[in-house]
This record gives C-alpha cells, structure tokens and sequence, in this order.
C-alpha cells in the first residue's frame, strides 16, 4: 500500500512506501487526501505523524507525470487541507526533502528531522518554481533573505542550518519515529503553531542588500527563465496575501511547466542519470578502492587528491622530489581548508581529512594502493615512463589510470605487462568541484577494472560518461573543432572578444578566448605541436595562437593572452587585433562584418557536426551523452538540452 495509517495510542502514523524516493505521484497524493480523512474522522486521533519508508522523505513530485494530463487530486490541493486539518501532523524528515517534499513538510505544522537530512527547493533546476505553495510557506518560517537563496538557487539546506534558521522544530540523532512521537506527545491543544501560511513573513531587515541578491541571482540566470520567475515569487510572497500569492505562484508554475527551457532540463536530467548503460559496466567489481595514489601534484594532480580525500579516501602523492611533494600537499591541504570555510566540511572533518593525506616521492610508496591516477604533463614519452614505474611499483591488481586530456590511451596501456588494468580517467579543473568524469575506454581493459572505475566515479560524486579512444575523447575534441571554427571566423571578419561577447550571449559561462586565456595557450599549442606532422596539409589552419604562444602570450598567467590582464580587469589586447588583421591580409582573405546571428550559428554546427562524427565512430555511446559532456565539461546552457538536443528540437538552436 503505497499510504498506509497505523497508530501509537492517540497518534496516529502515516506512512509513504513509494520506492526508490517516495515520490508523490498520483497515488500517493490521493492516499494522503484518504489518510488526512481516516486520521480526522477517528475522534481518537490527537496527532498525526507522516513518515516515509526507505532511504528518504518524499524527494520530490514524479517527473515522470510533467508532459501528461494533470490527474487529480492536485498537490496543492492536498496540501491545503492538510493545513486546515485541526489536528497538528507532525512531519518526520530524513535523507533528501526536496521540492514537493519539502513543500509537504511544511505543510505540516511541525517538522522534525534525522541529522543529515538535507532540505531544498530545486525546481529551477528542472526549469520550474515550487508550484504547491513553497514560495509562500517558505519565507513564513526562514528569513526571506535565505529563503530566496533556497528557491531562486535551488541548492538544499543541512538539518543543522534548517534547526538554525527555524524550517525544522526539532533534530534527532536516535530513532526518528520515536523522537517524533515525543515532540506529538509534548503538544497542547490551544497552543499550538499555526500553520505556516498563517503566520507572517520574515522580512529582509535589510531591503536594498535583499534586492542587490535578488539582481545578482538574475544577472547569473544568463538567460534561464525559472530563477528570475523565483525571484519574483518570493517577492510576491512578501508583498501580496497569502492567496493572492499562492495563485500567482500557481500561475508561474503552469507557465514555466510548458516552457521549452523545462523540457531541456528535463531532457539533461534524465541524461545524466543514464549515462552509464553497457553490459560490461554491470561486471562484478571485486575490492573496494580505499587508498588512491596520485602522481603529479601540480594544480590538476593536487585537485584529483583533493576531490579522492573529500570523499573519504586515503591518497598517496608522489612527486619528483621532496619540494614539489611538500607543493603539492599544500594545494591539497588549502583545497580542503577552502572546503572547511565554505562549510562544507566541519573541523573535525578538516582534521581528519588531512591526515589521509601522503606526499613522497617514492612509487614503491604505492604498494597499498588499489588505483593509482597519473596526472604529469602532457607528454606521451613522460607518461609512458610514469606507467613502466607504476607497472613495477604497484599490486598486479591496482588500476592504472591516466588523466590525459588527449593523448592515445591505448598507447599508454602498452607500456605496462598487463595493459588490461589500465584506464583513462580524465577529470575537468577544478577536480573537487567540475562533476564530469570521462571514463576513457581503452581496447584491452579488462570489464572488471572498467565496473571498478564506474564505481569509483560513482562514489567520488561524478557523472560519469564513457568515452572511447582519440584525441581529445568526446569534450576536449569537440571544443578543439569549434575552436578551429572560431579561429576561422577571426581571419574571416570577427574579432575575439565579439565571439567571446556571444558566447557568453548565447549563456556559456565565458567565451572560447577567454577560457583560453584562463586555461593557458601553452597547453593547446603542444598539442598543435604534436600534430603538426600529421596534419592534413589540404586542411585550413590558423597561426594566429601560435604567433601568440612565440612571443610568450600564453593567457591570463603570463598578463597577456588574446586580453591583456592587470590584476584585476581584463581588456582586449590591441596587438592581437594587429596581429589578427595582418593574418588576414597575409592570406588574402577579405574581411567582412559578421553577425550574432551567423556567430552563434557556426559554431553551434561545428559542435554538432563533430558530435555526429564522434557517434558515427563510436567513441560516445548516444547522442545524451554527448549533451552531458558539453553541459558539464564547458557549460553549455543547461536550459538549452546540448547541442544534439537543439539539433533535434530547433533550426540549430535559434529558437
């Protein structure tokens, strides 16, 4: 039964059994309406407590009901009479309460939650605000300040924050059940809490500072419809009745539910959680990986130890000598003090977390380790030697791992006895914080080290997407043809910091010079460098970068890149505009004014024109999987699906 009612004297219990999340979907609903009735009927009853089986609370509506006709009854509905029942249910939270859980929760006039619990309203994520009522109920019980950060952000809330900032009533470290039939125990008739849509809100004290986060909320939107709509909600809720609210609310929510934007966050939602789908993946994966080994501790390397250790397991760094080993522990132990300030980690957890850490320069130091994650420089001869010395350093049954970002994973394999225990792990900086991981998939590595590295991925908290071998794997050779493209474009008539302006229009974080810059031009021009003698002779190709790296303008890092850098702007770099111009000229190549328009265009069909190269070769398993790359690797719109997904629903994304 997905609703069921049982009593513990004058309480009564209902419990959501809706495996995996207690998602509310139409049973569910309709079983709450039937236990609000059974439970105000019984004149036994005094108090109502509503708990979930399993692992959580209700973790939010059914996404699987969006795009399908509306069954009744309606979940505000339900919520509102859960209010005006006249007999306090007391909600009794654990694991993620999320969207109409939470709205749910609130419902109830008192809420009690396991420690651990985590708390939010991430509708905006899925293109869409709380539509039963959260906007209204939320500002009523948590200064409004915080609670437009929760609706308009979307992020979730710990139980301690939640207890602080009044949305729960009561925490517990023991048995929840029990705990919440305490708090109903200790409830007197007559003074009881109103129920939140009752009660008043918790204005801004400080109206301008509210309003500057509401503008900064709208300004980092670049475009997305549903944070600006939250904003708006939450003011709503301030300035309007209760009802009045309420029905706006409703009104914004049937609106952004048929929005093309829902339906991309949707699409992207759904991709990300199905990435990982070949047989061989579903392999056995015998030992768990409890100690990782790292060698390399420059930025890359030290952020791979931090994002190991951040997740609960023992990292060994080894670098080339005693210095760059005491470097790179550093990075690693300011990364995990960044982590403590943002509260992220408590101090204990600091404390702890900073001894599983071992800098050497040792690679016998690596005799315990289970998987061992090669992230040196860029090199094919320097990383074949890393794996001859990890080959004889480590357990038979350790996975070797490279970090390349383009190198032939195959070719690295073959530098070890047994090339079936080796795998690409190609993380994206910073590596504590960007949640892709491209699993690269060489011919000979064996199903168990490629379940055990899915694993592995899994547990560190990344979407992990499996790639197979070429230069540049699915994200990185994407980005190098439109690249090209915009390279291209800049002999043809545009100038960097149009396309980058573009870019950023379209709702990229930043454009494809900028990033550039940030990243370094030396790291490109290598790998130019490496393909040179390879490279089709018949092919268009740019020098500009390269005249760039020669005179030592390698991006923000040297003060000069394709913008010039002072500390603390950024502006266009005069040279680069001369150098750009006589490129052209040298070429004979007419330079012509360029459009948005036509900017957007190329370089949208550049990214699909090679994402469709890459299907037809294998090397990404679905188009999905290539949206989540680009989405996650370099932070194409998420309110856009990807690239391939504007292929399929629009004239090249245009609309």
């Amino acid at each position: 039964m997905t609703v069921s009612v049982s009593s513990q004297g004058a309480i009564a219990v209902v419990t959501i059994d809706n495996p995996p999340v207690n998602a509310i979907n139409q049973a569910v609903r309709q079983g709450l309406l039937d236990a609000l009735r059974q439970t105000g009927e019984d004149a036994s009853v005094q108090a109502v407590i509503l708990i979930c089986t399993g692992r959580t609370f209700v973790a939010g509506a059914d996404v699987r009901e969006f795009g399908k006709p509306p069954l009744e009854p309606h979940l505000p509905d339900v919520l509102r009479a859960i209010e005006a029942t006249g007999k306090p249910w007391i909600a009794a939270l654990h694991g993620s309460v999320l969207g109409g859980g939470l709205e749910l929760a609130m419902a109830c006039r008192y809420r009690i939650a396991a420690e651990g619990t985590k708390m939010g309203l991430p509708e905006v994520n899925l293109g869409l605000i709380p539509g039963a009522g959260g906007t209204v109920q939320l500002p009523r019980l948590i200064p409004a300040d915080m609670a437009l950060e929760m609706i308009a952000g979307g992020k979730p809330i710990t139980a301690d924050k939640a207890l602080a900032a009044g949305l729960i009533d009561a925490r517990t470290s023991g048995d929840l059940l029990q705990a919440a039939v305490e708090l109903a125990q200790k409830l007197e008739t007559g003074k009881l809490d109103l129920p939140p849509l009752q009660r008043p809100v918790k204005a801004p004290s400080d109206m301008t500072a509210f309003e500057a986060k509401a503008q900064a909320i709208i300004n980092r939107a670049r475009g997305q419809n549903s944070p600006v709509v939250a904003v708006q909600a939450v003011k709503n809720a301030l300035t309007l009745a209760p009802d009045d609210a309420l029905v706006e609310e409703r009104k914004s929510f049937l609106a952004l539910k048929d929005d093309p934007q829902s339906a991309a966050l949707r699409y992207i939602f759904f991709a990300e959680r199905g990435t990982i789908r070949p047989d061989r993946v579903k392999a056995r994966a015998r030992g768990k990986i409890e100690t990782v080994g790292v060698v390399g501790g420059g930025t890359m390397g030290a952020g791979i130890a931090a994002a190991c250790i951040l997740s609960g397991l023992n990292v060994v760094l080894v670098e080339r000598d005693q210095a760059a080993a005491n470097a790179g522990a550093t990075r690693v132990t300011d990364t995990l003090a960044g982590s403590l300030s943002r509260g992220l980690i408590s101090q204990a957890q600091f404390e702890k977390m900073s001894q599983n850490l071992a800098a050497t320069t040792d690679y016998n130091d690596f005799r315990d380790a289970d998987l061992v994650i090669e992230a040196v420089f860029e090199d094919m001869t320097v990383k074949k030697q890393v794996f001859a010395q990890l080959d004889t350093a480590t357990r038979p049954d350790a996975i070797l791992a490279s970090n390349t970002s383009y190198l032939d994973v195959n070719e690295i394999a073959q530098s070890v006895r047994d090339p079936g225990r080796v795998i690409g792990l190609h993380f994206f900086s910073p590596a504590h914080i960007m949640k892709l991981l491209e699993i690269v998939v060489p011919d000979a590595v064996a199903d168990e080290v490629l379940a055990r590295a899915v694993g592995f991925g899994k547990k560190m908290g990344k979407t992990c997407v499996l790639a197979g071998v070429c230069d540049g794997f699915i994200a990185n050779r994407i980005m190098s043809a439109y690249r090209r493209e915009c390279e291209y474009m800049l002999e043809d008539g545009a100038l960097p910091w149009q396309i980058d302006c573009v870019m950023v229009g379209f709702g990229l974080p930043m454009g494809i010079f900028q990033m550039q810059d940030l990243a370094g031009l030396d790291i490109a021009w290598a790998m130019r460098k490496r393909q040179a003698a390879t490279r089709d002779p018949a092919q268009r190709y740019v020098e500009i970068a390269d005249r760039m790296c020669e005179q030592g303008w390698f991006g923000q890092k040297a003060g000069r890149g394709w913008y010039i850098y002072d500390g603390k702007t950024r502006a266009p770099n005069p040279d680069v505009e001369a150098l750009i111009l006589s490129e052209s000229k040298r070429k004979g190549i007419s330079r012509r004014v360029m459009s948005s328009d036509e900017i957007t265009e190329r370089i949208l069909r550049r990214m699909q024109s090679e994402a469709q190269s890459i299907l037809d070769e294998g090397i990404a398993q679905n188009a999905q999987d290539v949206d989540v790359v680009m989405v996650n690797a370099f932070g194409f719109p998420r309110w856009k699906g990807g690239p391939m997904y504007l292929a399929e629903t629009s004239d090249c994304g245009q609309k």
